[in-house]
């Protein structure tokens, strides 16, 4: 890595920013050198996002200068920064779900017919980002070239771990995972000087990950400087050379990671270091959060699942939970995880299968989510911006949903009710919000989170399913909700727990299951288990 203090790429100082009622940043210094991996990290609502969306051209200072390889950096949009080399993948997904993968890969430079270089002129400046229906003249005229499209599709997805799907399958049949790898692939895809990554790994698994930091040192060979958000800690050790704490807007350290130094002077710095500067305490391990040792203690079983098949992604999955069991669920992107619990909730139609609840000898019927949510089953979506929350409303809307009858007479809502619910649940998760009336669309990733598991809370169901509920929180968000799976599994509600992150699972769950291609290939009890047994089943059938 080239010196930063000697061969600055980009040098940002006394940045400051505010939104109603929220100071994000305040008087921030951040520097980036060429080849330099420089990590931000903090907990949700510290500014880490809103720096990068500011350094990205997304939004605009307050007040403070920038500079870009020297020179005055004043980016007007997103599309100016991109045209001066810089570019951010987001945390949210960016996709066109009614566009192919290879289409949205290449949105901004797709290849042309030599004949028409002037309509594929045309074609690049019309608004196909938020109008996907324009594209259809410029198909029938042949104008783009897809035979050429879809093979420089293919040679940017196989670097990312995409190889085995089709460049030309619309970006909306793909799961959440597979979606951000596309996210990635396009911004990898495209030539810069700095490229911005918030949270890129958060639905990915470890053999993805390590895909992503191949090309990330590819990058950084070619020079390209990276900043790099995330709330895994362990994974920023590995591949960043600096790391910047922020905290409540501000700047709290910035240090090298390895070998060269620690918060002491001497020696390397930790995980734990870090943490510490995030949150302002020590934190205790998730083994030390949840309750263990409950086997034994379980009740009845809870849901018998038997024979289940839906769509092309799940075949014949069997498996059974009992009261106060916290039941994890393993496998590859793809393997089926996301798809067998959506076919259970009854979000998607099962083709064969029988679910089985509390003991009963008598299938239920589950057609749709209600018929679900009725028999006491809640389903916490890994996509929570487009199936897991109404983004325009606010937080207090949010939360009452699901048990709309208790804060409502007659079919008029108490508001006084609903408003003393929210609060209630706002305190109880720790979500950062101005009020309860803020449109949730204005909190953080992980605040919003926090909303879609209020919800569910709120409505306290028997069975509830969490997929992927630490996606993007921060460190200190997440020992929260490892608590919270505790403290519900000692009440006796069962807990299925989907997650990408095996050090997670097996520091929370009781049992795991491991899928693979749309099978069950394994079942660990605590103290059978072990990475090296969970990955092997997760490929028994690939």
């Amino acid at each position: 890595m080239t010196d930063a203090s000697t061969n600055t790429l980009f040098a940002a100082s006394g940045i400051n920013k505010s939104f109603p009622g929220v100071r994000a940043l305040c008087d921030v210094d951040f520097e980036l050198a060429p080849g330099e991996v420089h990590a931000l990290v903090g907990e949700n609502g510290a500014g880490k996002s809103t720096l990068t969306r500011i350094i990205a051209g997304v939004e605009a200072p307050d007040s403070g200068v920038m500079q870009l390889s020297g020179r005055q950096y004043q980016p007007r949009s997103r599309a100016d920064a991109e045209a001066q080399g810089v570019r951010m993948v987001m945390q949210e997904l960016h996709l066109i779900g009614n566009l192919t993968v290879a289409e949205n890969i290449f949105i901004e430079k797709l290849p042309g017919r030599q004949f028409n270089r002037g309509l594929r002129r045309l074609h690049g400046l019309v608004k196909i980002r938020e109008n996907s229906w324009l594209k259809i003249p410029f198909l029938l005229f042949g104008i783009i070239d897809y035979e050429k499209l879809n093979r420089a599709a293919r040679e940017v997805m196989s670097r990312v771990g995409l190889g085995d799907i089709d460049p030309a399958v619309p970006v909306r049949f793909l799961g959440v995972g597979q979606q951000q790898m596309v996210e990635i692939a396009a911004g990898l895809s495209r030539r810069c000087r700095i490229l911005a990554l918030d949270e890129p790994t958060a639905s990915l698994t470890d053999s993805e990950i390590e895909l992503l930091f191949v090309q990330i040192r590819r990058l950084k060979a070619e020079g390209v400087g990276i900043i790099y958000i995330s709330h895994r800690i362990e994974e920023v050790m590995r591949i960043a050379d600096r790391v910047t704490v922020l905290r409540d807007g501000k700047i709290i350290s910035t240090h090298p990671t390895g070998p060269r130094m620690s918060l002491s002077g001497a020696g390397e710095l930790k995980v734990g270091d870090i943490i510490r500067m995030m949150v302002g305490r020590d934190l205790e391990s998730a083994k030390d959060v949840v309750a263990d040792g409950r086997a034994g203690r379980f009740g009845e079983t809870a849901l018998r699942v038997v024979g289940l098949a839906a769509g092309r992604k799940v075949k014949d999955v069997s498996f059974e939970v009992r009261r106060g069991e916290i039941f994890g669920v393993a496998g590859l992107m793809g393997s089926g995880r996301t798809e067998t619990m959506r076919a259970i909730f009854g979000a998607d139609a099962a083709q064969q299968g029988r679910v089985y609840l509390r003991g009963a000898d008598k299938p239920v019927v589950i057609r749709r989510p209600r018929d679900a949510v009725r028999n006491g089953i809640a389903f916490l979506t890994e996509d929570r911006k487009e199936q897991g929350l109404l983004l325009q409303l606010p937080v207090r809307v949010n939360i009452s949903l699901t048990r709309l009858r208790s804060v409502s007479r007659f079919g008029w809502v108490n508001m006084p009710r609903e408003r003393s619910v929210a609060a209630r649940f706002i305190d109880a998760m720790g979500v950062r919000c101005r009020s309860a009336e803020q449109p949730v669309s204005e909190l953080s990733g992980g605040n919003q989170q926090k909303v879609v598991i209020a919800k569910w809370m709120f409505r306290d169901s028997d069975i509830l399913i969490f997929d992927e509920p630490t996606r993007g929180i921060d460190v200190g968000a997440k020992f929260e909700i490892y608590r919270m799976l505790g403290e519900l599994a000692e009440e006796g509600k069962t807990i299925i727990f989907v997650s990408s992150d095996l050090k997670e699972l097996m520091a929370v769950c009781d049992r795991i299951m491991v899928m693979s291609a749309g099978r069950v290939a394994a079942t660990f009890a605590r103290g059978e288990w072990s990475e090296e047994k969970i990955m092997a089943a997760a490929f028994r059938y690939c």
